[in-house]
Parts: C-alpha cells; structure tokens; sequence
C-alpha cells in the first residue's frame, strides 16, 4: 500500500512560553516493510535550531530549539510512505518455553535487541498478575506466533475500548482492573503480561487508517495515532506486531513511527518549557491511499 499522511499537532499555551526544546517522534520508521518516499516537516514559530538523528531504538528524531516568546506550537508532516510487510507464518514460530530461553541467551546489545524489553520501562514493568492471565492463552499455544495473536483477540474480547477513563499515567494494573482504556492502555498492559512471561515486548507508535462505516464518505482528519505491541518470536522469526485494540496482526493498514519499551521511549513530542495554567492540545490525522487520491483530484 502507498499512503499519503498528514498530521498536525498543535499545543496552546495560556501564558506566552519564552523559549522552549522539543523532541520530534512523528515520522514513519524505513524498515518493518516501509520506505519512505517523501517527507516534509514544518514547526511553528520557526525554530532557531533543529538537528534530526536517529535514536537509539532507530527512531527518526528531531530537536529543537524555539528560543522566542510564542503562545502556541504548530507541528505539521506530510509524508508518502509505501508499506509491503508480509503476513508471517505464525505456525511456523518456535514455541514459547523455546521464545524465553532463546530471549535469556541474546548477548546482542543493539536498539532492537530482546534484552532490552524484557524488563521494566519508564511506565511499565512485569507484572505477575497480568503474566499468570496472559500465560493461560500462550500456554495453550503451539507457537509463540499463534499465541500471541490469541492474546491480542482475548484482549479485544474481554476489554472494552473507552476513551477518557485514563491518561498517560494510568498503570496497567488499573487498566487490567478496569477492563477498560484506550490503545496505549491495552498496549501497555500486554507488554506487561509478554514481559512477566519471559517474552520481549516493545511498545509501537506510529498511524492507523481507519474506514467509515458502510456508506459513509471519508472524513478529513478522522484516521488516528496508534499503539500496537511488537514481540520477539525468535532470531529467525524476528519482530512482529500485534494489535490488541482491534485483536489482529500489525499489517499494511499500520504505519510505524515509532518502537520503544513504553510510550515514555516513543511519545510525539518530547520537551522542557516553562508557562502556567493548562495546555491545550489537538492532533488530527489522514491517512490516504495514493489511489483513492489520485481518484479524488
């Protein structure tokens, strides 16, 4: 699939910020079955300085500094990027007794590395009580692929997707209390349960294109910034996705921004300021396939 993406993210400020800088997480990773074909990215008022890097994870990352007095932010990509990534042959994964001794053996220290989302992050840690649930679908499985995409379903079976019920601070125990969240939740809490099994888990940012429902027309801004859960499988099998949001493989239909052991690794924007009062915030995203554009012109 070719996709044409355009987001914007926007912060107002009740008292004019004097200087600030900021780290950029916004555009799509080149690897997992992307290339990008084009990028642009533009930042409001205009930054004195802005250095891009990757980081150590292989996210594309910009800093930058505003070093003059503004009352709000304004961040808009416009991207094209191609995604083939092939569905995997779960089947053919190892089991998951053979996933943790595999994953207890790496010596690799890369970014990509399983040793380093096998424990805690920022946000969120192995968590015994979510492991032993988690571990009554992997347990059933005769490969770790296969049982990971169970999880994902039980997870969108047996939770119910609620937004304004938690913020960024919202800890999986609670979520897996609650029965309800939003992505990041449901993300955050599968990590937890992979992690307390002896599975490595990452934590995946990036966009989703959403369709209307039956005979409604596209609505301009109405695709979405999107959590899913990338799990090792293996040397040979590697990292695959999974959503459990919508209990299903990570496929064409999910750009990848960016990878991390929770959101803290992977959120947006990143940064230091100073101002009063509370923020106002807005993002929106869309998502379009290069044909259905093109059709539309």
């Amino acid at each position: 699939m070719l996709y044409d993406i355009r987001l914007l993210i926007s912060y107002h400020y009740p008292s004019f910020v004097k200087d600030a800088r900021h780290i950029l997480r916004v555009e799509p990773r080149e690897d997992r079955g992307q290339r990008v074909l084009s990028r642009r990215l533009a930042v409001e008022p205009s930054p004195g300085e802005m250095q891009g890097e990757d980081d150590f994870f292989g996210n594309r990352t910009a800093h930058l500094l505003i070093p003059r007095a503004h009352d709000a932010l304004r961040v808009g990509l416009t991207t094209r990027v191609r995604v083939d990534r092939p569905t995997p042959n779960l089947v053919e994964t190892p089991p998951p007794a053979v996933v943790r001794r595999l994953a207890g053996e790496t010596r690799d220290s890369e970014g990509d590395s399983p040793i380093h989302f096998g424990g805690a992050g920022q946000l969120v840690a192995p968590s015994p009580a979510i492991a032993a649930w988690a571990a009554q679908t992997l347990d059933e499985a005769s490969s770790i692929g296969l049982g990971l995409l169970a999880l994902a379903r039980r997870i969108r079976s047996e939770f119910r997707f609620q937004a304004g019920v938690s913020s960024v601070a919202t800890r999986v125990e609670e979520t897996f209390a609650m029965r309800r969240g939003v992505c990041q939740d449901f993300s955050h809490m599968m990590i937890a349960g992979l992690r307390g099994c002896g599975i490595p888990a990452a934590y995946a940012s990036g966009f989703l294109r959403t369709e209307p429902p039956p005979g409604r027309p596209r609505l301009e801004g109405a695709d979405a910034m999107h959590a899913w859960v990338e799990a090792w499988t293996g040397p040979d099998g590697g990292w695959i996705g999974f959503d459990p949001t919508n209990g299903c493989l990570a496929g064409d239909d999910h750009v990848l921004v960016a990878l991390g052991r929770d959101y803290a690794d992977v959120a947006p924007i990143d940064g230091a300021l100073i101002t009063a009062g509370p923020q106002k915030h807005r993002h929106t995203v869309d998502m379009v396939p290069v044909a259905e554009a093109v059709r539309d012109c």
